[in-house]
């Protein structure tokens, strides 16, 4: 990702709709695993460190990021109380042959050029019968200036993901896309950037206060609906992989 991406990264994520609402999904999906009581947890690609202390709040949490100026946001949000190292998917990461109970990417596969060699890897860091909790941007038909301006390989079909999940030995628990209810605005976000390109994609800055909240509210009550079934479609997909 470009330095700009990552300051503005570390100024949203706290209050953005967007990162406050998918932490809140995210903290449901792992509320719901039969996790040990403090269990180890791996976040890798862990950005400025906004979703550090929310995993916190679940287990003994160590970081991996690649880009020294991210990493650096995030060592200092955490006050250094939580070991972020330099790490590379999939062939350069730390802590040797440590296992983790929970390996979390949140945004993150899409970066890595071998994704199903990062798959293969993190089989190998999780305890037997631990988890990794993944999220991708969906449908390769939405490519736009903001996955270039993210450094992104590729955005997902389901069925790719469980392919190259179940390829590398996980078993798929569950599979489901998300950000559903607020789809078709974003839909029209990307056709309005199609057809009048600007500098800086739509709906990536901090809307109005009472937008802003809104959209969170609408965003994150898709947890509720997760509880109880999959989505079918959405701009992003979350997989909660298992190792058998």
């Amino acid at each position: 990702m470009q330095r700009e991406a990552y300051e503005e990264m570390a100024q949203l994520q706290k209050d953005h709709w967007w990162f406050r609402g998918r932490r809140e999904i995210l903290q449901s999906v792992i509320a719901s695993l039969s996790l040990p009581e403090l269990p180890d947890i791996l976040e890798i690609g862990a950005g400025t460190g906004g979703n550090l202390r929310m995993l916190s709040t679940f287990g003994h949490v160590k970081a991996v990021e690649l880009d020294d100026y991210a990493r650096s946001i995030a060592i200092q949000k955490t006050g250094g109380r939580i070991e972020v190292k330099y790490g590379r998917l999939p062939e350069d990461l730390p802590f040797g042959r440590h296992q983790f109970d929970l390996l979390c990417l949140f945004d993150v596969l899409e970066h890595v050029q071998d994704d199903a060699g990062a798959l293969k890897t993190m089989r190998e860091l999780v305890t037997s019968g631990g988890y990794a909790v993944i999220t991708v941007p969906a449908y390769q038909w939405m490519w736009g200036k903001h996955d270039e301006r993210l450094r992104r390989f590729r955005r997902y079909q389901s069925k790719e993901l469980l392919r190259k999940a179940s390829e590398a030995g996980w078993v798929v628990s569950q599979l489901t896309y998300f950000n559903t209810l607020l789809f078709p605005l974003a839909l029209c976000a990307r056709f309005m950037d199609k057809i009048f390109p600007s500098v800086q994609p739509r709906g990536t800055s901090m809307p109005a206060k009472a937008i802003n909240a809104l959209m969170y509210f609408v965003f994150s009550s898709e947890k509720n609906l997760l509880r109880a079934f999959n989505l079918p479609f959405g701009m992003s997909l979350l997989a909660v992989l298992k190792a058998p």
